[in-house]
């Protein structure tokens, strides 16, 4: 029976929200990450049995980390980047060295939270250090299952941070569609998954949107007249090629992620109860981004 679950990326938007899940749900949580002050500041520490604080690039610091535990979910991945580490430092060599502490300890399920549409996004730094590294969990031997999703609703904060300014911009007419997902909803799809056989799921949130109607949910949310300015896709293009050509992978990464999905519909099964609405309405309340 799984009792004992390690989560790696606790302090991440998803990682908060699955640590209060298992805990909700009787688990014996084990949080790693390289600054246990920042859970301290995030107020989960209470979600937690056991901090291990370690470089999780270092694979000596994490010695051992496995051992006694049933299963590891890892959401670890840069999102906005700091430490000038490479994607390849982080979302596949970190996480690779966490895989070989659970094969060492031959744990009964290893979770993984990669992206929605992976084999669509392979010219991207991001997409191709996860997918190096499922190709390594699916050699591992482990039972394991790859969680997608097409978006989390701390991605949306961004359209509400333009509505706060007066102006949100929407690349092309603004009719791309996607259902993004509360981390509240996708931790609880992360759990459903610890006794299961299934290897790979996509997952999305309850209602499908246009980021039209996004940018008009922030409005609502703010109680303010919509203004959106509609920007040419083709700007995309130079735009990227400007980055790359310019900056290291370090720096446009994130912005060549989110840029290049922004263009694109991103719809999976739905699962979850939250809608976006609230989420936004919940922020204004709380008076941050995040």
């Amino acid at each position: 029976m799984v009792q004992k679950i390690l989560v790696g990326g606790g302090t991440g938007y998803l990682g908060q929200h699955i640590l209060r899940e298992l805990k909700n749900q009787g688990y014996y949580t084990i949080a790693l990450t390289r600054n246990s002050q920042k859970l301290t500041e995030l107020g989960i520490n209470s979600y937690i049995d056991k901090i291990v604080e370690a470089e999780v690039t270092k694979s000596d610091s994490i010695l051992g980390v496995c051992e006694g535990v049933d299963c590891v979910i890892s959401s670890i991945g840069i999102t906005r980047q700091k430490d000038n580490l490479t994607y390849m430092d982080v979302d596949y060599q970190a996480n690779l060295n966490l895989l070989a502490e659970a094969q060492k300890s031959k744990i009964q399920k290893f979770i993984y939270i990669s992206v929605l549409n992976a084999h669509l996004l392979k010219e991207l730094k991001i997409v191709q250090a996860k997918e190096a590294f499922v190709e390594k969990i699916k050699l591992s031997g482990l039972n394991y299952t790859i969680i997608r999703p097409n978006g989390f609703f701390s991605d949306m904060t961004e359209i509400l941070e333009m509505a706060k300014k007066g102006t949100v911009y929407l690349f092309g007419k603004g009719e791309f569609k996607g259902n993004p997902i509360h981390g509240k909803d996708l931790a609880k799809v992360c759990l459903d998954h610890i006794g299961k056989e299934v290897q790979e799921v996509d997952v999305g949130g309850p209602e499908i949107l246009t980021q039209t109607q996004i940018a008009h949910l922030a409005f609502d949310a703010l109680h303010k007249k919509p203004n959106i300015k509609s920007v040419p896709v083709w700007v995309i293009q130079i735009l990227l090629f400007f980055v790359r050509a310019f900056t290291k992978s370090t720096f446009y990464g994130s912005i060549e992620f989110f840029l290049t999905v922004l263009t694109m519909d991103l719809i999976a099964p739905k699962y979850g109860e939250i809608k976006l609405a609230d989420y936004y309405k919940e922020k204004i309340k709380e008076g941050k981004n995040v």
